[in-house]
């Protein structure tokens, strides 16, 4: 039987991350937005001292900003752990988690490709998806993509209306 999601890691995070901002989602499903500077020690905090582990991160474009997901798993309670960082799009810049954590190194560099995100001090941004002639500024998952590269814009067809 699963042990319940600690309460205890919780206040700690309280504690040590006073900018953070704790929202429990579901039994199991707890979501904490912080600040871009704080995401790093959060991470670390959770990896090393709380032995979560990281699923995968995500990234979204937003109206506001690029919103970057840290989703992390306590294995013993079955409790994810979401760090919650919005990222501004004048200043896409987030510090990377690969030195002390190796699972991220590719996601990263995939959010970087897609979103234009720089993940500080990553040790290899090189792209993964796209083609080596591909534009270096031009991110496809990015709400601006289709206006300012209109050449790469696809047109509509009648069942995609």
């Amino acid at each position: 039987m699963k042990k319940e999601y600690s309460q205890e890691i919780l206040d700690e995070i309280g504690a040590k991350f006073p900018h953070a901002s704790v929202k429990i989602h579901a039994p199991r499903r707890t979501y904490i937005n912080i600040p871009r500077d704080e995401v790093y020690d959060l991470a670390k905090f959770l990896f090393a001292e709380k032995e979560c582990r990281l699923s995968i991160t995500t990234g979204t474009d937003k109206r506001d900003g690029i919103e970057i997901l840290y989703h992390f798993s306590h294995d013993p309670s079955g409790t994810y752990y979401n760090i919650k960082t919005l990222v501004p799009k004048d200043d896409p810049k987030v510090r990377s988690l690969a030195d002390f954590l190796p699972a991220a190194n590719w996601i990263e560099r995939e959010i970087h490709e897609l979103l234009g995100v720089d993940f500080t001090g990553h040790p290899n941004l090189v792209p993964l998806l796209t083609a080596e002639t591909w534009p270096a500024d031009l991110h496809p998952l990015r709400r601006d993509y289709a206006d300012e590269h209109k050449e790469f814009k696809i047109e509509k067809t009648g069942r995609d209306q």
